[in-house]
């Protein structure tokens, strides 16, 4: 488990990081930053969040610089086209394992769901694409990510610098030793995959145990999707996503490439893109188009698609949690008939 809770001991003998006591235990790998870079970093946070500079620098000389990170960042599965993209995620084992996972989770997921309005279907998707229900929860150290980001990543290195000063200060608060934690290329962490700032702001103790752990608890892992999605703007019951039809050429001058819902259902029509005659056309909505091997598909996205893609800023991996989620639906379902079907004995 992540959480160390008998880990107080090393803490203070390994890694006192936060009282100065003592320098971690720390191996001879290189330093990932450069001195300059070191000094800012360090002082910034002594200035801001009371670190003790000297344990930091020695923390941070050990983390590793791993180019293995920078070319995983630079090929995204995103950038796949979509006939590429859906495969990876929308298969028949992740389907079946997404059943088995909502049937063993049955109880944690319609009390999410009631509280924050987010149907099961949703949280289990997001959690089987992210870790394949917590299988696949990565094998970089969450410091060696966020520093070899922060500091050799310069398209990115705000933003990753700031999921590191998060990530410090969370190990601070959640008593976790700040070496072990392990998480993607890109230092997002446990069954949803949360980056640090997301894990302080989002992660939540669902099953009340004093603790928000989401390497191995599952409670907390479908609370904190839910938390996070109802954060976000998630309305419950509201319109996801429709396929459309396309009339004419002048849906061209609508078609977007962003998730943002900044046109109207009825806009949309008014450019000859047919869907859903039931849906108002006040709903705020965009229309998208996917790659396929034969003609593009046209889908119209809503306000709860925007916000999945507020989990992953790609409309290629909001489809995929959309599609994956209607298909462990169809099973759950089909499931829970045959059984009802099933002689009384």
């Amino acid at each position: 488990m992540i959480r160390f809770r008998s880990l107080r001991s090393r803490w203070s003998l390994c890694f006192a990081l936060f009282s100065g006591a003592l320098l971690p235990c720390l191996g001879n790998a290189a330093p990932a930053i450069t001195a300059e870079q070191l000094d800012e970093f360090v002082g910034e946070m002594e200035r801001k969040h009371q670190f003790d500079p000297g344990p930091l620098k020695v923390l941070l000389k050990g983390a590793e610089l791993k180019e293995r990170i920078l070319k995983a960042i630079a090929s995204p599965a995103e950038a796949k086209p979509w006939h590429a993209y859906r495969p990876i995620f929308v298969t028949r084992s992740r389907i079946k394992e997404g059943a088995e996972f909502w049937d063993n989770n049955d109880a944690a997921l319609q009390r999410a769901s009631e509280k924050y309005g987010v149907a099961p279907e949703i949280i289990v998707a997001i959690i089987g694409v992210e870790t394949r229900y917590g299988r696949h929860k990565g094998g970089f150290r969450v410091l060696d990510s966020l520093a070899t980001l922060a500091f050799n990543y310069p398209k990115r290195s705000k933003f990753f610098r700031s999921e590191l000063e998060h990530f410090l200060l969370l190990a601070r608060e959640e008593n976790l030793d700040p070496l072990h934690p392990k998480g993607s290329y890109a230092g997002a962490m446990g069954h949803p995959q949360f980056i640090s700032s997301s894990y302080r702001r989002y992660a939540i103790d669902f099953d009340n145990d004093g603790f928000r752990d989401l390497w191995n608890n599952d409670t907390d892992a479908i609370g904190s999707v839910a938390n996070y999605f109802a954060r976000h703007g998630w309305k419950r019951g509201a319109p996801i996503t429709r396929k459309a039809e396309i009339d004419g050429k002048a849906y061209k001058t609508v078609l977007s490439k962003s998730p943002k819902t900044n046109r109207t259902a009825g806009e949309l029509r008014g450019h000859g893109v047919r869907f859903d005659a039931e849906l108002d056309d006040v709903l705020a909505a965009t229309l998208f188009e996917l790659e396929t091997k034969s003609a593009p598909e046209h889908w119209v996205g809503f306000k709860n698609f925007y916000v999945i893609t507020r989990y992953n800023h790609s409309i290629l991996y909001a489809m995929a949690v959309y599609q994956l989620s209607c298909e462990i639906l169809a099973l759950r379902n089909e499931t829970t008939q045959a059984r009802l079907k099933e002689p009384v004995r």
